[in-house]
């Protein structure tokens, strides 16, 4: 938008597509595109999915965990499931967002904006599952290291406080490098407003982003800061899962080969989500002259090598 989405090796450029008709034909889907009847439909069955889910909740608070199956000794309980699986189809966004971009992979600018929306969702939803299956979620705060009157401090030796403090870093450092990256995007869709209130909602959101060339200094010091703390949570936060499992005594999960497992299993997952939703919103958008055969292959090829 307000730099290039995608780099010249691409082809997009060459083309016929130039910086400013890029940003229009973005902003566009934003600002002019109309709600036609596929995404009322998509909207109201979220909808219906998040209400499920709210009921679901109720009845889990009303009937107890045990319909969860954690009264089975030898099985893992539908929660913890829940909450490895959405982290490690986050994981992707962050590598696509932090690891690539530091390896200077500049094919990852295409798909990199919805793998990060990805992950903050996705690791939302992982942070509510070790909520949900306290039995007493709204004592969820007993999980954090609070300061208290009577000097009460969480078990340090259980997984569940590790994944506090682990999905609680994930979830502000990815908010964070989603936010910075858009800011040029939030001012291009400022200028380009229609009405005062977007412009006025735009503008507060790109901060007074001017395009300056001080504020790019600023912006890739920035970017590339977050990107070095974001790189080692691909690693540490999908680790820190596994170890749920991996410090139990139940046969077959006491394995130190849970963390680097865990970790290649998210970056599969991950990368098959955001294939997943690449090749729907590409068909949905006419996005294929940004989001092209290459991106599609390379990652379909990165899937193969954590296959």
């Amino acid at each position: 938008m307000t730099t290039p989405p995608v780099s010249d090796d691409i082809g997009v450029l060459r083309a016929g597509w130039g910086y400013a008709s890029i940003g229009d034909k973005i902003a566009d889907q934003v600002l002019a595109r109309p709600v036609r009847w596929p995404w009322l439909l998509a909207f109201f069955g979220t909808l219906a999915g998040t209400l499920a889910f709210m009921a679901a909740m109720l009845y889990l608070f009303t009937q107890g965990v045990g319909i969860w199956g954690v009264n089975i000794p030898v099985a893992w309980g539908f929660a913890i499931a829940n909450c490895v699986w959405w982290i490690g189809i986050g994981h992707a966004g962050t590598f696509i967002s932090a690891v690539l971009l530091l390896l200077r992979q500049r094919w990852r600018t295409s798909i990199n904006r919805f793998a990060e929306a990805m992950t903050l969702f996705a690791a939302t939803m992982a942070g509510l599952f070790p909520l949900l299956h306290l039995g007493r979620p709204w004592f969820f705060y007993w999980i954090a290291p609070y300061p208290n009157r009577m000097d009460l401090w969480p078990q340090w030796r259980s997984p569940l406080v590790w994944d506090f403090f682990a999905i609680a870093t994930y979830l502000i450092v990815s908010f964070l490098f989603w936010y910075l990256g858009l800011i040029p995007d939030l001012a291009t869709l400022r200028d380009r407003a229609g009405s005062r209130f977007k412009q006025l909602a735009f503008g507060l959101l790109a901060l007074g982003w001017r395009g300056e060339a001080r504020h790019w200094a600023r912006h890739e010091s920035a970017y590339l800061l977050l990107a070095g703390l974001a790189t080692p949570l691909v690693v540490s936060v999908h680790s820190v899962v596994s170890l749920d499992f991996a410090i139990g005594n139940t046969p077959g999960y006491h394995s130190t080969i849970f963390p680097p497992y865990f970790v290649a299993g998210a970056l599969f997952s991950g990368f098959a989500m955001v294939l997943t939703l690449a090749i729907p919103l590409r068909r949905a958008f006419g996005l294929h002259d940004f989001i092209t055969s290459v991106h599609l292959d390379h990652a379909a090829k990165v899937l193969l090598a954590t296959g």
